[in-house]
C-alpha cells in the first residue's frame, strides 16, 4: 500500500510538472490512464501531502470575467483590496469619530498605525509585484513597512510646497487618495495578467 501510494506522489509530481493540469479532476484523469484503480480520494490525499510538504504549490483558479469591474467582483483574488479601503474607512472614523480618550484613544494608536506605517507600502508592493510569486510573505511584509516609511513623509513633503501644507485634513486625504488609487492600480494589473493567461489558455 505505501508502495503504491509513493507511486501515485510521483505521477502526481511528474504529471503537474510535465503536463500542467490546471485542477485536480484533470490531473485525476490523466492518472487513470496509468492506474485505472486510482479513486479521486488516493489522488486528492497525495496533493495534499505533497502541498503540506512544500513538494507542490495550489493556486486558487482564475476568476471568469469579461471586464475589470467583474473581476472586482471575485472576492478570494480581492479579499486585500476589499480590506484595504475598510482599513482606510476604519482610519477616516477614528481619526474624525472616535473620542480622543482612553480607552478609544488605543485603537486610534493602532489603526492610524497600520494606516501610516503599512498600508501605503503594501499596496505599492501589490502595484509592483502583482502576481504574488515575486517575494515571500515575509519580504512583502518588511519592503511594505519600508516603503511606507519612504512614502509617508514624501506626500508630507509634497503637501508642504502645495496651498493645504502639512495639516492633518490635507494628510488624510492624500494618503487615502494614494493608497487606494495605488491598490486599484494593483487590482488592475493583476486583472490583465488573468486576461493575458487566459487568452493564452484558449
Amino acid at each position: 500500500m505505501t508502495a503504491q501510494t509513493d507511486s501515485i506522489k510521483q505521477s502526481v509530481k511528474e504529471t503537474i510538472r510535465t503536463k500542467h493540469p490546471k485542477t485536480v479532476a484533470e490531473l485525476f484523469q490523466i492518472l487513470r490512464k496509468d492506474y485505472p484503480t486510482v479513486t479521486k480520494e488516493k489522488v486528492v490525499d497525495a496533493v495534499k501531502e505533497l502541498k503540506e510538504n512544500g513538494k507542490i504549490e495550489l493556486e486558487l483558479p482564475p476568476p471568469r470575467a469579461e471586464n475589470y469591474l467583474q473581476y472586482l467582483q471575485a472576492r478570494p483574488q480581492n479579499a486585500w483590496f476589499y480590506l484595504v479601503i475598510a482599513a482606510s474607512i476604519a482610519t477616516l472614523a477614528a481619526v474624525y469619530i472616535i473620542p480622543n480618550t482612553y480607552p478609544a484613544v488605543v485603537f486610534r494608536w493602532i489603526i492610524g498605525s497600520i494606516f501610516i506605517l503599512f498600508l501605503p507600502g503594501y499596496v505599492t508592493v501589490q502595484a509592483l509585484f502583482p502576481t504574488g510569486k515575486e517575494l515571500d510573505d515575509i519580504e512583502r511584509f518588511a519592503i511594505s513597512v519600508g516603503l511606507s516609511i519612504a512614502i509617508t513623509p514624501l506626500i508630507g513633503l509634497l503637501l508642504n510646497y502645495t496651498q493645504w501644507g502639512i495639516r492633518l485634513n490635507p494628510i488624510m486625504a492624500s494618503l487615502c487618495l494614494f493608497t487606494i488609487s495605488v491598490a486599484a492600480a494593483a487590482t488592475y494589473r493583476k486583472y490583465k495578467i488573468v486576461l493575458t493567461n487566459s487568452l493564452r489558455g484558449k
